[in-house]
């Protein structure tokens, strides 16, 4: 122990090794490795803050095995990091506080809210397609309390058979009585635009020149990772041939999701599981004019590890009936069987699809392999297959795809963010 004196008054400094644990907690954005005796005993382990009961089971067991340890820092400095990865969450600090016993201490991993944005601008999609060109989808959000409202324009070329371009709008409630119960309200008005192979074989009263649509849905969450979503859909499109008419397409829509995402992009890597079920139904009880059912079926797995991103998805889907256009099957885009031109494999869709994918990326650089088919007859299935290469950064791609077959190789380029 030594004495110091300085403008009258006694300092006793103590070798830190011996400096008794504060009356106070001490957060890890004030205390340094040296702050907190590295010889006390960890007595346990909390987390709390919004989203805690979400923390996947491995991290958990793992935070509770560090009790009984000594205090070590810089581990779980790294643990707050993991907790942070996993729930995206904007900040997670942690407190470290006395515990019941001599030389123990409790610590806690508080888990920041994220402030609400007011207004939000946000760019959706913006993609360049060397054979289908330009598409772009932005809106501007409000929210107020628990409620939303957003607008929004759009012009797509690429995930359906027809480009259309016009704007969209919605009210969302988040909360109704409940966590567990969201209301949704869309509406959208479209003008479209048609390719001369699709022209050609469209039958009269297919082609339609505008389509404007509404949706309420509910959405409720079961279970944690399951949430289903229900509600109706009204579309009416005016046609173009043989006579101008506007037609209605009326459906009871439903879609059961599933997500459950464990681990963090650390050494043992993250894990995130994707699927889900919709069904739409036009029926004339909702005095639809055409009566069709609509399958589709989406699973994806995706596997992280520090710069490693693996992603594997599949896509099956079929349709009874006669639907409109706008509901049919497109495969040979800038998302599915890439390096295929969508006129090329049906230019009207169809009514069964089956794809699957595998991106794999290693710092930025993006390797893919696709495969699919789109058919109205068992007799008309031909599975193809596609692969490219390029780069993907931050939602960023861009990419050269080239379709498997024999003769002229006609590869496709695109570009773009959020597709």
């Amino acid at each position: 122990m030594r004495t110091l004196f300085l403008t009258g008054i006694f300092v006793i400094a103590l070798p830190i090794c011996c400096a008794p644990f504060p009356d106070g907690p001490l957060d890890n954005d004030e205390a340094g490795p040296t702050n907190v005796n590295t010889r006390l005993i960890v007595e346990s382990v909390q987390v709390s803050g919004q989203g805690s009961a979400k923390l996947s089971d491995p991290l958990r067991s793992e935070l509770s095995e560090f009790a009984g340890k000594n205090f070590d820092q810089p581990l779980l400095e790294r643990l707050a990091d993991r907790i942070k990865q996993e729930l995206h969450a904007p900040d997670v600090r942690m407190h470290v506080v006395k515990g019941d016993m001599p030389d123990h201490v409790i610590v806690n991993f508080e888990i920041g809210v994220e402030r609400e944005k007011r207004f939000d601008l946000d760019l959706a999609r913006f993609l360049y397609h060397s054979k289908q060109g330009w598409s772009g989808q932005g809106h501007a959000t409000v929210n107020i309390h628990e409620n939303a409202f957003s607008f929004g324009m759009i012009s797509d070329g690429d995930r359906l058979s027809e480009r259309y371009a016009g704007i969209q709008a919605g009210f969302e409630r988040r909360h109704v009585g409940t966590d567990r119960l969201q209301l949704r309200f869309d509406f959208a008005s479209y003008h479209e635009q048609w390719n001369e192979v699709t022209l050609l074989e469209a039958a009269p009263g297919d082609i339609y020149r505008t389509r404007t649509q509404f949706s309420p849905t509910a959405t409720v969450v079961i279970l944690e990772p399951l949430v289903v979503s229900f509600g109706v859909d009204f579309a009416r499109y005016r046609l173009s041939l043989p006579v101008a008419n506007t037609e209605s397409s009326n459906a009871v829509v439903s879609t059961l999701r599933y997500h459950q995402r464990w681990g963090s992009a650390g050494d043992e890597g993250e894990h995130d599981i994707r699927a889900s079920y919709s069904v739409r139904a036009g029926t004339h009880i909702l005095e639809s004019d055409p009566v069709f059912a609509r399958h589709q079926t989406e699973a994806r797995y995706r596997f992280r590890r520090r710069h490693q991103d693996l992603s594997i998805g599949f896509l099956a889907g079929k349709i009874s009936g006669l639907a409109p256009l706008f509901e049919r099957f497109v495969l040979g885009n800038a998302e599915t069987l890439r390096g295929w031109n969508k006129f090329d494999l049906d230019p009207l869709g169809a009514s069964r699809v089956v794809h699957g994918s595998i991106d794999y990326v290693y710092r930025g650089f993006l390797v893919f392999y696709d495969t699919g088919a789109v058919w109205d007859r068992p007799e008309d299935r031909e599975q193809k297959q596609s692969l490219g290469l390029g780069c993907k950064k931050s939602g960023f791609q861009l990419a050269v795809a080239f379709p498997v077959r024999t003769g002229v190789v006609s590869p496709v380029f695109y570009a773009g963010m959020n597709f």
